[in-house]
């Protein structure tokens, strides 16, 4: 499950942003993750949401081995959404989880919310897709988390962190901002991908520790 990259990559080839287009600030900031235990696991058993709830969270703060990572949600836009995601974050799921994908050519993202850590992981359950973006260029600009998928109506538990500007097909729920720490993706995503190429396992290890939802 995720973003099928050499699809998108060719709708996004007049895309320019990279990371050599971070400003001095950000390419200065020296971001600090701690050594983590976690590892690849089976997902645990989670109950889906039988209906959207009436009070949908405002914040989701992922706690991670490099610091706090808070997304700003975008409500009522995305309510099965961010009901089906506080679902999970409150019964653990997350919790020493690694963020498995970095791609850095094309598309710029980082993929978390998959226990094993394959990109084939997820609760066992889907909700519809909410919330897509027009077809436009940059649809999916810098801060933006939205949701991973298979296909229509496939959102399980796996989102993705935009790190700079990206043009995607407008397929994925976006269900929320990156309102503190989007320095620490960037940060990840300038160290790049183990072996050296554009997309796959981060070079650093990025692990969430825990997620809180408000």
């Amino acid at each position: 499950m995720g973003i099928t990259v050499k699809k998108l990559i060719a709708t996004a080839v007049i895309v320019t942003i990279a990371l050599v287009g971070l400003t001095p600030a950000q390419a200065a900031t020296k971001v600090k993750c701690t050594p983590t235990k976690a590892v690849g696991h089976t997902e645990m058993k989670v109950k889906p949401a039988e209906k959207p709830a009436t009070k949908l969270p405002k914040t989701f703060t992922l706690t991670t081995n490099c610091g706090a990572i808070v997304i700003t949600t975008v409500g009522k836009k995305a309510p099965w959404t961010l009901t089906e995601m506080s679902t999970l974050a409150k019964a653990g799921y997350f919790d020493g989880s690694l963020c498995h994908r970095l791609t850095t050519a094309g598309i710029y993202v980082l993929q978390c919310g998959d226990p094993t850590a394959t990109g084939r992981g997820g609760p066992g359950f889907s909700y519809p897709d909410e919330n897509l973006p027009a077809n436009a260029l940059n649809n999916y600009p810098a801060g933006t988390v939205a949701m991973a998928n298979s296909g229509p109506g496939t959102n399980g538990s796996q989102f993705f962190l935009v790190f700079a500007d990206t043009t995607l097909g407008p397929d994925y729920t976006i269900w929320g901002k990156i309102t503190k720490g989007l320095d620490i993706v960037q940060a990840i995503a300038k160290a790049g991908v183990k072996g050296g190429g554009a997309d796959g396992t981060p070079n650093t290890t990025v692990a969430l520790t825990k997620v809180r939802v408000s």
